[in-house]
């Protein structure tokens, strides 16, 4: 056939392969898995194609490294290039509760009668297990008319869940993409290419149906008039088949964008400096079936196979031109702010001052990303000169070592700064004092939650800095995450006066150099400690004021709410709160955080209600351990988690606990947190019979409360803590402890009775066995009769019976513990048994 009949370029899909990509459109997930060269990518894309002209709405995101958040940058713009806005604002999710958020959203967004398809390609890049993991999860919750396709060169999903898709899941193999002869010799008839027989069976045998190399035999017969070699690998192939002929300024071409992962006409002609680099494409792509316009209509990419190539050809060039094509590259990517581009590379020509100067654009944002390992390598190779010309860049960085709790390292960015302008006089005296003063504001996060400490800096930083700080975004979670301010900075019984007193005087100063960041916190922390000290109408107007303060800080308006909460159970505020409503305001925001707060917030409401069935299920499953909490929050989550389990009545699960928590609210300095978890201790300890520890607890808590006047502490737990409150002289053991306790019990009770809980007797708090050993003393049989009853030894029955003494608390002469127990067993025993 002639040659200008010829078209290699064209799309061959086969009867079989229809059929193989048919049941694609009937599952949630299909998995694409053959090498390179197999015809994934074409295969797919043909399928949607078709489906997109019947109406579907198709999304295609490629991989290109296994740096997460380029991937889901990638993920975001296929998204948002259907006109899709549900992954705006949204990270990629770094736990199982925010991979759960973003399901909930994506099945919300795109459930409904149009086809969705979503086409991951080249998956084997990522190598992350957390996301093929995800994406089963995707899988089971997608609506029906969703479904999501993945390429890999390599097998991603777990055996397990292959088997729990099932239905679910489409798989797609080497196998079902290769040409067998009757479509070897249909797609070289199509391509206009007419072999013998004798050449058909050579493709064969040499390429066993792999689409590629079949291409590039094609290629080179329809170039030279002979098949490729026979042994030879498929980058060699490549290149004799499609490279040696070449155009010199087209080989130039491809060795330079071949560094690119996807590129616009506009990139190519800033990063090759030709003016004509529109028209090398054009040809390219007219020529090349492994130069591709994306569906974007503006972008191209390179097939793995060509990359490959083109990179070898790239380490070929000299020396000085590699580093002017990595510097253009830098420029370009910096100047379209995608700067972890930009970053790599400047890091391949070893330009470290753009580097820099890109880390100091970013702001520390996406650095992130990178993981400490490797920024901290990427430190170790930069001359101290260098750092010390981007004295902002130390800063940005200082943050981020912070941030990874890398301190040593830190410190020494911070001498290094330091140093930088004092060897810079010159420098005006506002950017020394900005430099110096967002130093100190770096600094301070080291004293966290000692407000002392933290005051010092703050009013260094404040002094010195003309401008608000660049390394904090003060649209960040002021608390952490916690839902309380005093939580988080109350640090020792009898410190209040002096901590209110101290943020009183800071705040101002922290929110002039981070743009009003957690604006009414110290109001609020004020708020919070009336509120404990009963000094409710103190504590409303506070509230308000902080409110107002607060005003778009979704942070501290839930804070807020919180407080606005414990008044409301307490009868001293507004009842009625739309927990539905806020959450799903929260999800439109695509902020983890903040669904977290507010599901903390809920946790506590209904706990302290008895409710516990109408808590988050993140509290209610107990599944704490799938949310990647900021540390400074994580107490607060299991003090709330605690509040659950007691209202679940396991209280074994808060005594367990409840050692460890205190040990971390020490290490931490919180005060209040740890004050609470005692008192949860007590309560706990009380309901599972451990009346003498449950004592102590309280007795322990009660006297580091009194000192600060936390009085309705107790009122939140008075129904599990009642028969302590209630039958205990306090004051016979401390005398502040008498009025103290006064003012708990008949708040406590209108607390219980106005949530409909009267505080009831500690329920029977014995295993099975112990309430049929406390039935038979009841019942006066002796210790030989009790043995033949249960089948034990007299010794065994010994034992068990003073253990049961210990948990009542039944102490003193062992003739009368007998008598005594038995009068409990008749007081507290359910009726049904007592009557037998």
């Amino acid at each position: 056939m002639a040659r200008n009949r010829q078209n290699l370029n064209i799309i061959y899909i086969s009867d079989r392969m229809r059929e193989t990509l048919r049941p694609i459109a009937s599952c949630a997930l299909t998995a694409v898995v053959a090498p390179m060269g197999y015809g994934k990518t074409t295969a797919v894309r043909w399928f949607l194609a078709e489906q997109a002209k019947a109406g579907a709405v198709v999304l295609q995101a490629s991989i290109y490294s296994d740096n997460r958040s380029i991937f889901w940058k990638s993920v975001q713009k296929a998204f948002a290039a259907a006109g899709l806005t549900v992954l705006e604002g949204y990270d990629c999710p770094a736990d199982a509760s925010g991979a759960a958020l973003l399901l909930e959203d994506l099945c919300a967004a795109l459930g409904g009668k149009t086809p969705y398809y979503l086409f991951l390609d080249d998956f084997h890049l990522l190598g992350d297990e957390r996301v093929a993991q995800f994406l089963c999860r995707l899988a089971y919750r997608l609506p029906e008319n969703v479904h999501l396709i993945v390429a890999s060169r390599n097998r991603f999903l777990p055996g397990e869940q292959v088997v729990r898709l099932g239905r679910l899941l489409h798989r797609i193999e080497a196998d079902g993409l290769r040409l067998n002869r009757e479509e070897l010799l249909a797609y070289t008839h199509r391509c206009g290419v007419e072999i013998t027989a004798a050449q058909a069976e050579n493709l064969l045998r040499s390429c066993e149906g792999w689409f590629s190399a079949v291409y590039l035999n094609l290629h080179a017969l329809a170039e030279r008039g002979s098949l490729l070699q026979l042994g030879s690998d498929i980058y060699a192939m490549f290149t004799a088949a499609m490279l040696e002929s070449l155009p010199e300024k087209t080989r130039d071409f491809l060795a330079v964008m071949g560094l690119a992962d996807e590129f616009t006409v506009e990139m190519a002609r800033a990063v090759t400096a030709l003016p004509d680099a529109e028209e090398v494409l054009r040809a390219l792509t007219q020529q090349n079936a492994f130069v591709t316009r994306l569906p974007d209509g503006v972008s191209f990419r390179f097939h793995h196979m060509m990359k490959e190539c083109a990179e070898r050809l790239f380490a070929q060039l000299p020396a000085a031109r590699q580093t002017e094509i990595w510097q253009r590259y830098g420029r370009w990517y910096a100047q379209k702010a995608q700067y972890l581009h930009a970053l790599q590379a400047f890091e391949h020509c070893g330009d470290r001052d753009a580097a820099l100067a890109v880390i100091e654009a970013d702001a520390g944002d996406l650095l992130a990303s990178l993981s400490p390992a490797e920024l901290l390598q990427r430190l170790d190779r930069c001359p101290v000169e260098a750092l010390q010309r981007h004295p902002l860049a130390i800063l940005v960085l200082m943050r981020r070592m912070f941030t990874w709790q890398q301190i040593p390292k830190m410190m020494e960015l911070k001498a290094l700064l330091e140093a930088a302008v004092a060897q810079h006089p010159e420098w005006p005296a506002t950017e020394r004092g900005n430099l110096l003063g967002e130093c100190d504001l770096i600094q301070s996060f080291l004293f966290y939650n000692d407000i002392t400490q933290m005051s010092r800096l703050h009013r260094s930083a404040s002094r010195q800095m003309s401008r608000p700080a660049v390394t904090l975004r003060n649209s960040g979670s002021w608390t952490f995450g916690s839902p309380s301010v005093l939580m988080m900075y109350y640090r020792a019984p009898g410190e209040l006066g002096k901590e209110l007193a101290e943020m009183y005087e800071c705040m101002p100063h922290y929110y002039k150099i981070t743009n009003g960041h957690g604006r009414g916190a110290e109001l609020l922390m004020d708020a919070e400690a009336a509120y404990l000290q009963g000094a409710w109408e103190k504590a409303a107007v506070l509230l308000e004021r902080a409110r107002a303060d607060a005003a778009g800080q979704e942070n501290m308006t839930l804070c807020c709410d919180f407080l606005a909460l414990r008044l409301a159970l307490c009868g001293k505020g507004k009842e009625g709160y739309d927990f539905a409503a806020k959450r799903a305001a929260l999800l439109q925001k695509h902020d983890g955080v903040q669904v977290h707060l507010l599901e903390s917030i809920a946790a506590y409401f209904y706990a302290l209600q008895g409710r516990p069935e109408q808590a988050p299920e993140l509290f209610r499953e107990h599944k704490l351990a799938e949310v990647s909490f900021f540390g400074p929050c994580r107490p607060m989550m299991s003090l709330i988690e605690q509040q659950v389990w007691l209202a679940q009545g396991e209280y074994v699960k808060v005594i367990a606990h409840s050692e460890g928590l205190l040990r971390r609210c020490e290490a931490m300095h919180y005060g209040l947190v740890g004050l609470q978890a005692r008192i949860q201790l007590a309560a706990a300890q009380l309901r599972f019979g451990q009346r003498a520890e449950a004592r102590a607890a309280l007795a322990a808590a009660l006297l580091d409360a009194v000192q600060d006047d936390f009085w309705v502490l107790f009122v939140e737990q008075y129904p599990a803590l009642a028969p302590l409150l209630e039958g205990e002289d306090w004051a016979a053991s401390e005398p502040r402890l008498g009025p103290f306790v006064a003012r708990i019990l008949p708040a406590g009770r209108a607390f219980a009775a106005r949530l409909g809980l009267p505080a009831p007797a500690p329920e029977l708090p014995l295993t099975d066995r112990d309430r049929e050993l406390a039935r038979l003393v009841a019942g006066r049989c002796t210790n030989k009769e009790i043995a033949a009853a249960l089948y034990l030894s007299e010794g065994t029955v010994k034992q068990y019976i003073n253990q049961l003494y210990a948990k009542l608390d039944m102490g003193g002469d062992p003739r009368t513990r007998r008598a005594r127990l038995a009068e409990w067993y008749q007081k507290n025993a359910p009726p049904e048994l007592t009557k037998n």
